[in-house]
């Protein structure tokens, strides 16, 4: 398929050269190119299909990047990418060395704020704001967030501030969970426009200054503007917190968006649009199911995601989303909690088996932990599913409300480790570090399908916090207990010993793999080549000091294998263990290093740290002074 019109444009400068009555068709073809596109590489899908037209009126209005527009989440921003230079890299998007699937400032000028987790781009886009404001600079700040963004205290803490700065700021709803009939939307559009004119603002100035003079007339204009204004519009909510309340228009009427942008861009303050949207707009297969549409893999548009022929492993989220129903069946206490993302943490059975023991907190990762906090203070057993690196945005919550007063909630971490196409943003990688310093908390690492299983068993026994640490996508596909039996708390287990062809024969040096979570099996294979003993040590914290200590006594070194960062991870504790027991000893700390990996292929960003069985065992021989091949790997010794 051919784009003329799209091709042409190389950058919002030229977008802006066109005719207006050019703009509708190059939106048709940014749609078709942006389709056609995903489907090659995979990524977000039905969210950037709803964001194409406002895309279009944004860049085409706004002088960027001087002025700064700044996306939430950011998994909307394909057609902002494809806009601002980046039309012929699509095709290594979220690979290796390629694009991005979120804005990053150091890809473009254009991304104004990195960004991939939600309802951060009020706060940013104020401080931008404020800062032209302070530098005496004529530019404006549009932070654009969604419906679903929009839950999170953060985006309210914002708005909070922003209705009392003096600063010209715009902020646009995205709101894609409604829809605008067409009676409704001719006369929104009308109406946005009127809001948003000069004249509308500066009467409605004047008219406030004349009748403060008269208390009485003023509060009753105020309550006859607010009460029309409850009649065409959803609420007041917006310009109670101080901002002027636009809309709603139809984000897919450019002959709606452009002149409502227009009239705003030339008012001065903090101004409010509500713009409503649908996902997956203009392919239908995405309208009639946008969340399986939300981030597919390769698919062919003109058939849409098949569902694969040979059915594949069991994923560990499927795993802790069978789980969690069996144990509610087994105990009523338990309960279940997400802050948006049923989906993607496994909970679509349970929400319809067990609807009254399901809570979706929205993107409120804050709430959702002080939540299960008070659920736990009546006696229920909450099993907070979320993803590490969204734990991360509660870590007050987590330390203030859950482990200061040693409250029994568990929480399922998915993600753990480095996540691929998605990048740093969403790799959880810190998770051992920032839990294991907690008092009261304890971390759970499985090393397979059927050990995630005993191991969230071990943790809802538990009378505190406990944290099951798993990676996204399939493991080894272990045979499944169709049981709840629990793994021994605290405990693990030596997996492989070095094997002596006769009682006088002895290895050059006496090496042992101590591993936490899935790393366990490149460990194995590692350890096949080396003829290592192997330690599956299942839990972070409380380690297994007893079997580490008999190991480390019975071998001449220990390596620690870790998916998570070195730097204060599970190798750090073994360390510490070691030195409180005085026992010294050669350690290698293989992990991730201390910077951030970027997006690709999992796989590939694995073997490039040396976490895979050939680079475990290339990092071994090459500390202990065996000539080996050079292989770039993330490591850390200490004698």
């Amino acid at each position: 398929m051919t784009y003329p019109l799209l091709e042409s444009i190389h950058g919002p400068s030229e977008l802006r050269q066109l005719p207006r009555a050019d703009l509708a068709r190059l939106a048709d073809e940014l749609r078709a190119f942006l389709l056609e596109s995903v489907a090659k590489t995979g990524g977000h899908l039905s969210s950037n299909l709803g964001t194409v037209e406002l895309t279009v009126a944004l860049h085409y209005v706004f002088n960027t990047p001087h002025d700064r527009v700044v996306w939430d989440v950011g998994h909307q921003t394909y057609p902002h990418k494809i806009l601002t230079g980046r039309r012929e890299r699509m095709g290594t998007l979220r690979q290796l060395g390629g694009l991005s699937g979120f804005p990053q400032r150091a890809e473009s000028e254009f991304d104004a704020f990195g960004t991939a987790h939600s309802s951060t781009s009020i706060s940013a886009a104020l401080g931008m704001a404020m800062a032209a404001k302070i530098k005496g600079e004529e530019r404006r700040a549009v932070a654009i967030i969604g419906d679903g963004a929009m839950t999170a205290g953060m985006a309210f803490e914002a708005l909070n501030n922003g209705g009392v700065s003096d600063c010209n700021l715009l902020v646009i709803l995205n709101d894609n969970d409604m829809s605008i009939s067409p009676p409704v939307g001719a006369l929104n559009r009308y109406l946005a426009q009127l809001m948003s004119g000069q004249f509308y603002a500066a009467a409605k100035n004047v008219g406030k200054n004349v009748l403060k003079g008269a208390p009485p007339l003023f509060e009753l204009a105020k309550r006859l503007e607010e009460h029309a204004k409850g009649m065409v519009v959803p609420a007041t909510l917006f310009e109670k917190f101080g901002f002027n309340y636009i809309g709603p228009i139809d984000g897919h009427d450019l002959e709606s968006l452009i002149p409502t942008l227009e009239n705003i861009k030339h008012l001065e303050g903090r101004q409010f649009l509500h713009v409503v949207t649908k996902k997956g707009q203009g392919y239908k297969r995405a309208e009639l199911d946008p969340v399986n549409y939300h981030g597919p893999g390769k698919f062919d548009p003109a058939v849409g995601i098949l569902k694969p022929v040979v059915p594949p492993k069991a994923t560990f989220t499927q795993v802790f989303g069978q789980w969690l129903c069996d144990m509610a069946a087994q105990d009523k206490r338990l309960v279940g909690i997400t802050p948006a993302m049923r989906e993607g943490s496994g909970m679509v059975e349970f929400e319809q088996r067990f609807p009254t023991r399901y809570f979706d907190v929205g993107i409120a990762e804050q709430h959702a932990v002080t939540f299960a906090a008070g659920l736990a203070c009546e006696g229920l057993k909450p099993v907070v599913a979320i993803y590490s690196t969204f734990l991360q945005r509660a870590y007050d919550q987590l330390i203030h409300d859950v482990a200061i007063q040693n409250l029994p909630v568990v929480f399922a971490l998915d993600r753990a480790g480095l996540v691929g196409a998605d990048g740093a943003t969403h790799a959880g990688a810190y998770d051992i570090a920032y839990l294991r310093c907690i008092p009261n908390m304890s971390i759970a690492c499985p090393a397979d399908e059927n050990e995630c299983r005993g191991l969230l068993s071990s943790a809802f026994e538990q009378d505190h916090p406990v944290a099951v640490r798993y990676p996204r996508g399939a493991g080894v596909g272990a045979a499944m207990s169709a049981g709840l039996e629990s793994l021994p708390f605290g405990k693990g287990e030596i997996r492989r010993e070095i094997r002596l062809e006769s009682p006088a024969q002895q290895p050059q040096k006496r090496i042992a793999i101590v591993a936490f979570g899935c790393l366990l099996h490149p460990a194995l294979a590692a350890a096949e080549k080396l003829n290592a003993t192997v330690v599956n040590m299942r839990w972070a914290k409380p380690l297994d000091v007893a079997l580490l200590l008999r190991v480390a006594a019975e071998h001449d070194a220990l390596v620690t294998v870790e998916d998570a960062a070195i730097l204060g991870g599970a190798g750090s504790a073994v360390l510490e263990a070691l030195a409180a027991a005085g026992l010294q000893k050669p350690v290698l700390q293989l992990g991730l290093p201390d910077v951030f990996v970027e997006h690709g292929d999992p796989a590939k960003l694995m073997a490039m740290q040396g976490l895979d069985a050939a680079g475990i065992q290339v990092s071994i021989e090459k500390c202990f002074h065996v000539p080996v091949g050079y292989a770039r790997v993330a490591l850390k010794v200490v004698a």
